[in-house]
């Protein structure tokens, strides 16, 4: 029988840079890759984009606003999460070029202006099933609370029943919904992105 240790939630380095980017991929369901694959330079691979966009101080997608698991001593999954200030400051990016079907999130994020909003949650294939995602979680809200912050806010597709049901359990309600737009990379082809809000 293998005996496994007791996750380690600990804030991100920019060491974890690339694992960052596989799980913001991950927790995405392969938008944010088909976003890299579009801004890449030639001979570089939307991973590696992806890599060096989480390696950066700055900007929602930074190291600076994750925390990881660490099962085993390996990363297996990660929270990436913060304040949500002002309606003017977007965090998704949105920018001209920004594909429409983004205006829903967008949308919804301005409607959590004061919350620390949860931007992704992930876990690695073959790590799930630990309770990883809600550990993470919790911590996320001892981190809001030690800002100040008194509301959680969280999207979610509303046909991923299984993540739906995780938020619930933990507190959170749904707040408000917009309908999912088409694009390329869409995992869900109709129904409504929701803003699930919890107060800590």
């Amino acid at each position: 029988m293998t005996m496994h240790s007791h996750p380690l939630i600990r804030a991100a380095t920019p060491q974890d840079a690339p694992i960052l980017a596989r799980l913001i991929d991950i927790a995405g369901e392969g938008i944010p890759n088909w976003l890299w694959s579009g801004m890449a330079e030639d001979g570089q691979s939307a991973l590696e984009l992806g890599t060096e966009r989480a390696r950066r101080d700055t900007g929602g997608f930074s190291w600076r606003n994750a925390l990881v698991a660490e099962r085993d001593g390996d990363i297996a999954a990660m929270m990436l999460g913060y304040e949500i200030t002002a309606p003017s400051d977007a965090n998704l990016a949105a920018t001209p070029d920004m594909p429409e079907a983004f205006r829903p999130f967008i949308e919804l994020e301005h409607r959590s202006v004061g919350s620390f909003y949860v931007n992704a949650l992930a876990t690695l294939p073959g790590r799930r099933g630990y309770g990883l995602g809600s550990k993470l979680l919790r911590a996320a809200e001892d981190k809001a609370a030690a800002a100040g912050i008194r509301q959680m806010s969280i999207q979610a597709y509303e046909q991923n029943t299984g993540a739906v049901r995780l938020y619930e359990r933990l507190g959170y309600a749904i707040a408000d919904a917009r309908p999912v737009l088409l694009h390329p990379c869409q995992p869900y082809y109709d129904g409504r992105i929701v803003l699930m809000l919890k107060d800590i």
